[in-house]
């Protein structure tokens, strides 16, 4: 028999769920992803990571929905600043709703290097920290390794040119120390990037930007210490959080992810309307730049995700071809690669804008060198003043291995028909008329960019040489240069695209290029069928084996060196 009670306290709990106020919380521990990856794989493999367009739009949700008193968000360090800019802006905007925002940490970067988790947290309406934690507010720092010395001990002569002086990958082989456009390009990257986190901690903890400086001097600090600088406002657990939050909204508050939030109340805008629906259309562009396809950028699941060219361009022809589609949003996040691949991006982007589809660029913590040239021929480009971007310029080369080779006794023979059949062999230098090619390609691939910026941009060549030469701007510097046209994160880019093409404020958006799981298992009929650019498991196209054995970057000339992500 059915116990009465039982009954009556699950239509409780029911309609609990349904009315209780709510408490959003946001975990980053585990970082946040752009978007879910191309290839199957690596969606499995992030499938429990937060999904950044989930959060965006759970909390632009979130402002107009009663229910929603708080959000509540553990912070961590495995973010980049642009992204961070990113959640700023969003918990700002949830801030001016009138919801409560809360974050907490065991630590802003136990030991140090907590600046950028700290700069996040300073977003909010009150700051928790453990009472064992720190405050690794210590300001920015730049590091770059230099290999000649060690390459020359270990009888491997690299072999490299570039265009221009400000292209610092060959510096990395071909240098033991700073030369001075590279160790000038370096200092305005830090000074910009330490100018915008002082004066937005400065702005939200209501202390003097020179205070903040000084700080930065000083850390990082103590729980204590944190908290009599009021760089903190609470030392707490996690659990004295919660009961705070508790306390102020009752017992009965219920606790849900942004993401499941988002998900849960979003199920209407995903079912087929009536009528014809005009949408806005977003294509994600992560990672190296390369021929093929998209999907990881190699056999191991940490290599990350690959742009490919026949999946970009793929997704421009279908939104193009699409009469819904109104405007379209390009998200890129990379340090470029292929500068045939980019190219052949490039062109896709621009046959949009011809078609009567705007293009709105939106770019994530990185869109550099290849991630620049494919966006050049937008018709807005949109940055947050962290993104890091430019880079307009070209390297390739070579390491010679014959001094190792003889050290560790091990002889090469070779055969060959062809002056240059050897060019790219790891135990030839280049011969004079190699050289003369290697160089004629950079020159061509220079002067392809620098033009398509030209044309892009509105600039002069003569401008864009200035602006170029391969330097590396900040967001905020691009955009007082002209490279950039709005500082933002996607939603800002999402706005310019409604309003060019004249849609609602709140008209949809559509990720390109879509295909059902049963549309992916069959073969495509054409090069035109969307489902002819699915995902796969190099950009150096032959060299790419030998670039993987040497440590350059598998992705091709047009790439942004080492690793570029400001945590």
């Amino acid at each position: 028999m059915v116990d009465p009670g039982t009954v009556l306290n699950v239509i409780k709990q029911a309609r609990d769920r349904r009315t209780a106020p709510l408490i959003l919380e946001l975990d980053l521990t585990e970082g946040i992803v752009e978007t879910a990856p191309a290839d199957p794989v690596s969606a499995i493999l992030s499938m429990r990571r937060t999904n950044l367009r989930d959060v965006l739009d759970g909390l632009r949700r979130a402002r107009s929905d009663s229910r929603v008193r708080a959000l509540v968000v553990k912070v961590s360090g495995g973010i980049g600043l642009a992204l961070v800019q990113e959640l700023r802006e969003a918990v700002q905007a949830l801030r001016d709703a009138g919801k409560l925002t809360v974050a907490w940490a065991e630590t802003y970067g136990e030991g140090g290097r907590g600046t950028v988790p700290y700069y996040l947290a300073t977003a909010f309406d009150k700051v928790y920290l453990q009472p064992t934690g720190d405050v690794g507010l210590v300001g920015m720092a730049l590091e770059e390794p230099f290999f000649a010395g060690a390459l020359e001990k270990a009888g491997v002569e690299p072999r490299f040119a570039k265009r221009h002086e400000y292209k610092t990958m060959a510096n990395t082989f071909m240098e033991k120390t700073y030369t001075p456009e590279h160790e000038e390009s370096s200092r305005r990257l830090v000074a910009s990037l330490g100018e915008q986190i002082t004066a937005a901690v400065a702005a939200a903890r209501g202390l003097p930007e020179d205070k903040v400086r000084e700080l930065m001097d000083r850390g990082p600090f103590l729980a204590g210490e944190a908290l009599e600088e009021k760089l903190v406002d609470h030392l707490g657990y996690r659990d004295e959080v919660y009961a705070d939050l508790r306390k102020e909204f009752g017992d009965d508050a219920q606790l849900r992810y942004v993401s499941r939030y988002n998900r849960a109340h979003g199920i209407a805008s995903m079912l087929p309307q009536p009528g014809r629906q005009d949408v806005v259309a977003l294509i994600n562009g992560q990672g190296p730049i390369r021929l093929g396809r998209s999907g990881r950028g190699g056999p191991l699941p940490g290599s990350g995700p690959a742009m490919g060219s026949d999946t970009i361009g793929a997704a421009f022809r279908a939104a193009v071809k699409d009469d819904n589609v109104k405007a379209i949003v390009f998200r890129i996040n990379s340090p470029g690669g292929s500068a045939v691949a980019s190219d052949a991006i490039w062109r896709e982007v621009v046959l949009a804008g011809r078609a009567g589809k705007p293009v709105i660029v939106s770019m994530g913590n990185a869109a550099a060198s290849g991630g620049y040239y494919v966006a050049a021929g937008a018709d807005t480009i949109v940055a947050q003043p962290g993104t890091l971007t430019g880079s307009i310029g070209v390297v390739t080369g070579k390491a010679v291995v014959n001094g190792l080779l003889d050290r560790i006794g091990v002889s090469l023979g070779s055969v060959a028909v062809g002056d240059h059949a050897r060019m790219s062999s790891a135990t030839k230098d280049f011969s004079d008329s190699e050289w003369e090619r290697v160089n004629a390609s950079l020159d061509k691939i220079y002067d392809d960019f620098t033009s398509r910026v030209a044309e892009g941009r509105g600039l002069s060549r003569e401008r864009v040489h200035e602006l170029a030469r391969g330097r590396v701007w900040t967001g905020a510097d691009a955009k007082e240069q002209g490279l950039v046209d709005e500082l933002g994160g996607i939603d800002k880019a999402l706005d310019v695209a409604r309003k060019k093409s004249g849609l609602a404020a709140d008209a949809p958006v559509r990720v390109y290029p879509h295909s059902s799981p049963l549309e992916r298992l069959r073969p495509p009929e054409s090069s035109e069928d969307r489902t002819a650019a699915s995902a796969r498991f190099d950009g150096w196209g032959s060299l790419g084996g030998l670039a993987a054995r040497l440590g350059l970057p598998a992705a091709g000339p047009l790439t942004l060196p080492g690793t570029w992500e400001i945590r």
